[in-house]
């Protein structure tokens, strides 16, 4: 892989990020101080950086797909009010896996989990509208 400025600067907003950034926020972070930088190069990077597993890519349904720096197997909070993404481990999987291979003699070497709700702020706002 070749070493590229731009890219690194992506990967390191990415990684100092817990927001699970969109590529729009990453390009906002990075364009007054590299006014250069297109939003079609930040998209390009971060797809780029997840096919080389050194980020995640996360598909949000119906919103922009957001990229996590924790590479660590862990899986996602997806609330369907506000777009927020969350991390939430969950060592039980790995139980389930075992099943998995017991019953079928399949090895799963990668999962990719997303539950889809409500956050604790969009529910307490749904209630209150009630």
């Amino acid at each position: 892989m070749r070493y590229s400025k731009q890219r690194e600067l992506i990967l390191n907003t990415v990684l100092q990020s817990r927001v699970h950034p969109t590529a729009d926020y990453v390009y906002n972070c990075l364009k007054t101080d590299y006014p250069e930088l297109s939003l079609g190069t930040v998209y390009r990077n971060l797809n780029f950086l997840a096919k080389h597993n050194m980020l995640k890519k996360i598909c949000v349904p119906n919103g922009s797909d957001r990229f996590d720096g924790t590479l660590t197997e862990h899986y996602h909070l997806i609330c369907i009010k506000c777009g927020c993404v969350s991390d939430i481990d969950l060592p039980e999987v790995s139980l389930i896996e075992d099943k998995i291979r017991l019953k079928t003699g399949f090895t799963v070497t990668n999962t990719n989990f997303a539950f889809e709700g409500l956050c604790k702020a969009c529910s307490e706002k749904n209630m209150n509208d009630d």
